[in-house]
C-alpha cells in the first residue's frame, strides 16, 4: 500500500505549536495549494490542506514560517475522529508531515505582502532559491540571473561530474 503526499503550498496563517502531556512538539498549520486549472469563470480555485508536523521540525516550522511563507509538505495522509463537547463525532483529515521544506528565504513573504500593488507570482516556481541553493558559494547570482547564460566561455566538466 502506498499512502504518500506531497504539497507545496503557503500558510493561510501562522502555525500553532503546543506541547503533549510527555513533551512531544506538535505544529499545526494550514497550507493554501492552488489548484492547476481554473473553473468556468476563469479562476484558479485553492485548496485548504490542514497539515500536523512533530518533533524538533515542529518547532522548526513554528520559528520559520509565518502566514505567507511558501513551504513544501512530504508526508501521509491520515483520518481521525474524536467526540467534541456536544457528543457529536467529529472526523478530521489531515497530512501528517514526515518533512517541512521552506521554499523560500527568511522576509520574502513579509516583503512580497508590502510591495506596491501586492503579489504578482510565485518568485521561486518550481521550489528553488536560487540566492540559497549553494550556501557556501559567494557567486550565487540574484535571482533574477539566469544561472545557465552563455557568457562565452567554455565549460570545464570532467566525465566523473557527469551523472550517466
Amino acid at each position: 500500500m502506498i499512502n504518500r503526499v506531497i504539497l507545496v503550498g503557503r500558510l493561510t496563517k501562522d502555525p500553532e505549536l503546543r506541547y503533549t502531556p510527555s513533551g512531544v512538539a506538535v505544529a499545526t498549520f494550514t497550507l493554501a495549494v492552488n489548484r492547476p486549472f481554473t473553473n468556468q469563470q476563469g479562476e484558479r480555485e485553492t485548496d485548504f490542506i490542514q497539515c500536523v508536523v512533530w518533533r524538533r521540525q515542529a518547532e522548526n516550522v513554528a520559528n520559520f514560517l509565518k502566514k505567507g511563507s511558501l513551504a513544501g509538505v512530504d508526508g501521509r495522509l491520515q483520518t481521525r475522529s474524536y467526540e467534541n463537547q456536544e457528543g457529536r463525532r467529529v472526523y478530521v483529515t489531515e497530512v501528517v508531515a514526515d518533512s517541512v521544506q521552506f521554499l523560500e528565504p527568511k522576509g520574502v513573504s513579509e516583503q512580497r505582502g508590502a510591495a506596491a500593488g501586492g503579489y504578482y507570482g510565485d518568485p521561486f516556481p518550481f521550489g528553488q532559491d536560487q540566492n540559497h541553493r549553494y550556501p557556501n558559494d559567494k557567486q550565487a547570482g540574484r535571482i533574477d540571473e539566469d544561472p545557465f547564460a552563455d557568457d562565452g566561455q567554455p565549460i570545464d566538466i570532467s566525465d566523473d561530474d557527469l551523472p550517466f
